[in-house]
C-alpha cells in the first residue's frame, strides 16, 4: 500500500531499527511497573508453577548441577524431561544469572517484543510494506491470547518463534545455502522452549506453506523437496538433547495415546468474544476476566482492527497466502470449539496421538497468528478493500450491538452484565476510532496529522487491546517470593526436609485449594503458599508428596491419583511409608497437623511379598500393610531377591541430593533397603561401586537388594536419552557452525596455505 504521498514517511518510520524500538516502548508502556523492577507477575500458573521451577533450576545452575530429577514434589519427579520447563533454552541464562524476582518477568516480556519483531519481518517478507508489516507485528505481540502465554515463560518464548520459523524455513526451501542453517536454528530455538501444541500448529502451517508452493510450483520442487526435510531433521537433531528425555518420559507417563482431555474448549458463544472480550463471564479470579467455562485462557482477543482488517483481507484481496491462512485459521476456530461440535473429538479418534493435545482452545493461536498477517495483506492492498470498509464496519459495530443485548437480556449465570454492557460501549467506540483512522489514512492531504495516520492506527491497536479487559496478569510486589517466607511462618514441627519427611495436602485440600481464589492476586498467592499449593514448596525447600507438572511416572500417577480420589480409604500406612509428617487439617486448606509414627525415607529389612500391581494396589490400601515389615515387589523381580523374611538391618546415614541419594546400611545377612522415593527407570543403584538392580518398590517407589555386612549404597540419576541426545546435539551444531561458515572457512584455508607456500618459497 502507498497512502497517498505518505508512504515514503511511513516506510521511514516504520523501518526496523525504528519499529523494534516503538514496539519496545509499547511492552515499556503497558508493564512500566516489572520493566523498572518494582513489582512482578505473579498471577495464576507464573506463581505457582513458573516462578518455584525456576528459582529450583537457578539453585541447581549455582551448584554446577543439571535439574535431571526434582526431589521436593510427588516424591520425586523427572524436570529436565518436562520440557515446558525451559531446563536447556539458551535464552533462560537471563533469569539464571539475574536477580530472579525482576529477570523472569523480564524474559517473558522480552519475548512479548521477539514475537512482534518476528511477525513484522514474516509481513514485511510476504506484503513488501513496512507500515503493514508494522501493524501486523504490533496486532501479534498485543493480543488478548498472547498477553495470557506471558504467565507461562516456556509457553510465550515457544510462540515467540512462530513466526521466525515459518520465515526463516521458507526462505531454507527458496534459497537453500546459509538460510537452511539459520531455519534449523530458529526452529531449535523454539523446539528447546518446550510448547508441544505450539510447536505442533508451527510445523503444520510451515508443511501447508511448503505444499501449497510444490503445488503452485511457486518454489524450486526438487530443491523443496529436500530441503524441507534437511530442516527438519537439523532441528530434530539440535533438539535432540531435549526431546530424546521428554520422549523417555511421555513413553513412561501417564499421558499415554488415548489420555482425553476435552476440557476448556471454546464454547459457542465464545466467538463473541472477539468483538465484546468481556461478554458471558466474570472476574471472580485474582481479578482477571474469564469465559464461563473455559479457564485455559483469559482471552483471545484480536483488537477490533486487527479483526476488522482480516476479514478485508479474506473478502476482497486474492492472494495465495490469504487462501491458507484464512482457511487454517477457520479449521482451527472449529478444533478450538472441542467437545461442543462432534468434528474435533472424531478428528482424535482417526488421529489417536492428538490425544496428548489438551485443551482444544489452545488451536485458537492459529487465528492468532493468521489475523495479523492478513491484517497486513489488507493494508498492502487498500484498493482493493477500500470499497468495503465502511459496509463491514457497519456489520461489526451491529455484532457489537445485538452482543451487548445478548449479554443484557440472556445472561449466564455468573455473567458480570454491567461489565459486559459497559466494555462493549468502549470496543465500539474503538471501532468508530479505528473506522475513522482509517479513512484518514487514505485521504489525499498534505496535513502533518493525517501523514501520521500511519502511526495513530498502530498506537489505536495496541490501546484497543490493553484496555480490552481488566489486566491478564496483574502484578504484585516481589516480596510474595521471598525464600522461605512460609516455613517461617509455618513453623512446623516437626519440620519436612530434603531426606527427613514430607508435607502432604489433604485431599480436600489439593480440591479446594484449584477452586479457592481471592480477588487480589497478591493475597491470593500469600494464602496458598502456606498451603503449599501446586509448587509453592520449592520455595521453602519443603518435599511434598503431590506437585504440579504435566508428566509424571506413570505407576506413582496412578497410585496418587487413588489416593486423592478414593476418600473412603485409610491411607494412614501409606502415609507413614511416604514420610508425611506433616499434613492439612481435617476440614481445613492453610492449617497443618503434625503426623507420628511417619517411617523415615529410607527404611531396612522387610520381608518381600511378590504381587503384581493390582493385587498391590490393593495390598496397599490394606490396613495390615506396613511398609517397615514389608515390601511388595514385581513378580518379574523374583529372581533378583534371595531374601525370603524378614531381617535385623540398620540404616546407620543417609544423604540426599537433587541426583543422588548416598546410604550406609548394615545387616547380618542379606536383606533389602526400601527408598520412599518415586521409582523412574533412570535411576541406577551401586553397592560399594558394583551396579546392582534396581527393583520398583511398593507400586511407585524403589528397593535395592543388599548381601550381608555393612555396605555404602549409591543411587544416582543418570539420564541415557539425554546422554545421547547430547551428542548428538553437540555433532550436529558443530556441523551445521561448518556449513554456514564453509566459504569464509575455505577462503581463509586457502589464504593461510598460500602464505605458508609463500613463505616456504622465499
Amino acid at each position: 500500500m502507498q497512502p497517498n504521498g505518505s508512504a515514503t514517511l511511513a516506510d521511514k518510520l516504520f523501518s526496523p531499527v525504528r519499529f523494534g524500538i516503538l514496539l519496545g516502548l509499547l511492552v515499556l508502556a503497558s508493564f512500566p511497573q516489572v520493566i523498572l523492577g518494582l513489582e512482578t507477575f505473579g498471577a495464576r500458573d507464573f506463581g505457582f508453577f513458573a516462578y518455584p521451577l525456576a528459582h529450583f533450576q537457578r539453585e541447581c545452575f549455582q551448584h554446577n548441577e543439571l535439574p535431571f530429577w526434582n526431589p521436593y514434589s510427588n516424591c520425586g519427579v523427572p524436570l529436565l524431561a518436562q520440557w515446558n520447563t525451559l531446563p536447556l533454552y539458551p535464552p533462560a541464562l537471563i533469569y539464571l544469572t539475574l536477580p530472579l524476582k525482576w529477570s523472569l518477568s523480564f524474559f517473558s516480556l522480552a519475548h512479548l517484543w521477539w514475537a512482534g519483531i518476528g511477525m513484522y519481518f514474516l509481513a514485511r517478507r510476504w506484503t513488501g510494506n513496512p507500515f503493514a508489516a508494522a501493524f501486523a507485528g504490533t496486532a501479534f505481540a498485543f493480543n488478548g491470547f498472547t498477553l495470557n502465554l506471558i504467565m507461562w515463560p516456556s509457553h510465550i518464548a515457544t510462540f515467540s518463534w512462530m513466526p521466525w520459523v515459518v520465515l526463516a524455513t521458507e526462505l531454507a526451501w527458496r534459497n537453500g545455502s546459509r538460510n537452511i542453517i539459520l531455519a534449523a536454528l530458529a526452529g531449535a530455538m523454539q523446539m528447546l522452549a518446550g510448547g508441544p501444541e505450539t510447536i505442533l500448529l508451527t510445523w503444520l502451517i510451515v508443511a501447508a506453506l511448503g505444499m501449497q508452493q510444490f503445488i503452485r510450483n511457486e518454489s524450486p520442487r526438487a530443491a523443496l523437496l529436500w530441503r524441507l526435510p534437511l530442516v527438519g531433521a537439523l532441528v530434530f537433531a539440535l533438539s535432540a538433547v531435549q526431546l530424546l528425555p521428554f520422549l523417555d518420559l511421555v513413553a513412561h507417563a501417564q499421558r499415554e495415546t488415548g489420555y482425553t482431555d476435552l476440557r476448556w474448549s471454546m464454547p459457542g458463544f465464545g466467538f463473541a468474544n472477539f468483538l465484546v472480550p468481556m461478554a458471558f463471564g466474570s472476574t471472580h479470579t485474582e481479578g482477571i476476566f474469564f469465559q464461563q467455562g473455559q479457564y485455559w485462557t483469559s482471552s483471545y482477543y484480536l483488537g477490533l482492527g486487527t479483526l476488522w482488517l482480516a476479514l478485508l483481507a479474506a473478502l476482497g484481496v486474492r492472494e495465495r497466502r490469504i487462501w491458507l491462512l484464512g482457511g487454517a485459521a477457520v479449521i482451527a476456530l472449529l478444533f478450538a470449539l472441542g467437545e461442543n461440535t462432534f468434528v474435533y473429538p472424531l478428528v482424535r479418534k482417526l488421529i489417536p496421538p492428538l490425544s496428548l493435545i489438551t485443551y482444544p482452545v489452545k488451536f485458537v493461536m492459529v487465528a492468532i497468528f493468521a489475523a495479523p498477517l492478513l491484517a497486513a495483506f489488507a493494508l498492502a492492498n487498500f484498493k482493493t478493500i477500500q470499497k468495503r470498509i465502511l459496509p463491514l464496519g457497519a456489520m461489526l459495530l451491529a455484532l457489537i450491538g445485538g452482543i451487548m443485548a445478548w449479554t443484557q437480556h440472556a445472561p449466564l449465570p455468573g455473567d458480570d452484565s454491567p461489565a459486559a454492557w459497559l466494555n462493549g460501549v468502549s470496543r465500539a467506540v474503538f471501532l468508530l476510532l479505528t473506522g475513522a483512522v482509517l479513512l484518514a489514512l487514505f485521504r489525499e492531504s498534505k496535513s502533518p496529522l493525517l501523514r501520521l495516520a500511519p502511526l495513530a492506527l498502530v498506537l489505536v491497536a495496541w490501546l484497543d487491546v490493553f484496555t480490552h479487559e481488566p489486566p491478564q496478569n496483574p502484578t504484585v510486589p516481589s516480596g510474595i517470593y521471598e525464600l522461605n517466607l512460609a516455613r517461617t511462618r509455618l513453623a512446623m514441627r516437626p519440620q519436612p526436609e530434603l531426606g527427613g519427611s514430607r508435607a502432604m495436602l489433604s485431599p480436600h485440600a489439593a480440591l479446594e485449594l484449584t477452586r479457592f481464589a481471592l480477588s487480589d492476586p497478591k493475597n491470593n498467592f500469600l494464602s496458598k503458599r502456606l498451603g503449599y499449593c501446586a509448587n509453592a514448596n520449592l520455595l521453602d525447600a519443603v518435599p511434598k508428596v503431590d506437585g504440579f507438572f504435566s508428566l509424571t511416572p506413570r505407576e506413582f500417577d496412578g497410585l496418587l491419583s487413588l489416593v486423592y480420589s478414593v476418600t473412603n480409604v485409610d491411607w494412614s500406612r501409606l502415609e507413614d511409608f511416604m514420610g508425611v509428617s506433616q499434613i492439612t487439617a481435617p476440614g481445613k486448606l492453610l492449617e497443618w497437623q503434625a503426623r507420628t509414627g511417619f517411617s523415615p525415607l529410607v527404611t531396612a529389612g522387610q520381608k518381600p511379598i511378590f504381587l503384581d500391581d493390582t493385587n498391590a494396589l490393593w495390598a496397599m490400601t490394606s490396613k495390615d500393610f506396613d511398609g517397615r515389615k514389608t515390601v511388595i515387589l514385581p513378580p518379574e523381580a523374583r529372581s533378583a531377591v534371595t531374601i525370603t523374611n524378614q531381617t535385623s538391618a540398620k540404616i546407620l546415614a543417609t544423604i540426599f541430593g537433587n541426583n543422588s541419594v548416598d546410604i550406609e546400611a548394615r545387616a547380618g545377612g542379606p536383606f533389602l533397603v526400601v527408598v520412599a522415593q518415586t521409582f523412574y527407570h533412570n535411576w541406577q543403584a551401586e553397592v560399594d561401586g558394583r551396579p546392582v538392580r534396581l527393583l520398583r518398590a511398593n507400586l511407585a517407589f524403589q528397593a535395592v537388594p543388599i548381601p550381608a555386612g555393612k555396605h555404602q549404597i549409591h543411587l544416582a540419576y543418570r539420564d541415557k536419552a539425554f546422554a545421547i541426545g547430547a551428542k548428538i546435539s553437540l555433532a550436529t551444531l558443530v556441523l551445521c557452525a561448518l556449513m554456514f561458515f564453509r566459504r569464509r572457512l575455505a577462503q581463509d584455508l586457502l589464504k593461510f596455505f598460500s602464505t605458508i607456500f609463500q613463505n616456504k618459497s622465499k
